[in-house]
């Protein structure tokens, strides 16, 4: 297998987690031995919680020990690795689709975890221009570790696209839609229950859900991140229509969320939204989108399809189940 085949394994498993991880970036990690065994292939999951790398060794050690006890939480697993690795992943590889990090934050500094441990070589996909994260390249080099940055630079920066936005504390705007297999987006449940969890795991993490009046008034859906688990957040919402929001029956359930906020029109401050909405609705704002995110299931329907010219480019495709989804930019 080639050194890219290793990289594009670390892409695909972070695109798996896309979005899921705002604010932070979606990162993936791979772990070869030294003899060039694959041991693990992990990412970053959500904000706060264990970055790729940590994810991946903790893997590769329980692959090469299944006897260690290592903590979930992160810093405490950081911790207990340093005490208790054995060197035994000495002379490995990591392929790491963003440089680590020499600083700790929330988490422990993951550079310093591969110099611990004695890593022969490490791959990056994108170097970190962050200030306080940058650096890890060169922390590796000084300990004695190969470093190789830019394998898979273009793909690694199509993975990095919403988190350079949020960086630069400017907005990311994700299109959300799906589809039957023939191109309709009409029927109670288009897509299947692992898609709709993905789905409402993304609406538990943005600022602010956007759809237009008509599919409120027509369709009076709830709108809300209860496939997420118990804890998820529903999100705040943004009605754009030409209707005044006191005409809308208010006993519509998306308007009776508790602790939700309804907004008419886009706020600053919001800095991840996404819009749902089927033909209509993505006609009007397609131009105005960073990413779409279509889901696709294997059945034919007779409903009408969406209809309308729009050439998009594929950045990410994937299996939930029986469905397909794409994520795309123009």
């Amino acid at each position: 297998m080639t050194k890219e085949f290793y990289m594009k394994l670390a892409l695909n498993e972070a695109w798996n987690f896309q979005f899921l991880t705002y604010p932070n970036p979606a990162v993936g990690c791979v772990i070869l031995d030294k003899n060039g065994k694959l041991l693990s292939i992990k990412a970053h999951e959500q904000a706060g919680q264990a970055h790729a790398e940590l994810n991946a060794i903790k893997t590769a050690l329980k692959e090469l020990d299944p006897a260690l006890q290592i903590p979930d939480e992160a810093n405490a697993a950081h911790e207990f690795i340093l005490k208790n690795h054995h060197f035994l992943l000495k002379g490995s590889s990591a392929f790491v689709t963003l440089e680590p990090c020499t600083h700790k934050g929330k988490t422990p500094a993951c550079a310093r975890l591969f110099s611990e441990l004695k890593f022969k070589k490490v791959f990056i996909s994108v170097k970190d221009t962050h200030k306080l994260a940058s650096g890890g390249a060169e922390f590796l080099r000084q300990h004695g570790i190969e470093v190789e940055l830019g394998l898979c630079e273009k793909e690694g920066l199509d993975l990095l696209k919403p988190f350079l936005k949020w960086q630069k504390n400017e907005p990311f705007k994700l299109f959300k839609l799906a589809l039957s297999l023939n191109g309709s987006p009409f029927g109670k449940f288009v897509s299947n229950e692992l898609s709709r969890s993905y789905a409402h795991k993304i609406r538990s993490k943005l600022d602010l859900l956007v759809v237009g009046g008509e599919t409120l008034r027509k369709d009076r859906p709830i709108l809300d991140a209860r496939l997420a688990g118990k804890e998820a957040k529903a999100p705040n919402l943004c009605i754009l229509s030409h209707q005044e929001l006191a005409s809308f029956d208010e006993k519509i359930p998306a308007l009776k969320v508790p602790n939700r906020q309804i907004f008419t029109q886009l706020p600053k401050e919001a800095k991840f939204m996404m819009f749902e909405g089927g033909a209509e609705f993505l006609k009007n704002f397609a131009k105005d989108m960073d990413m779409f995110l279509i889901f696709s299931n294997s059945k034919f329907t007779a409903q009408a399809n969406v209809s309308l010219n729009l050439e998009l480019k594929p950045l990410y495709k994937g299996f939930l189940g029986d469905d397909t989804y794409g994520i795309y930019e123009l």
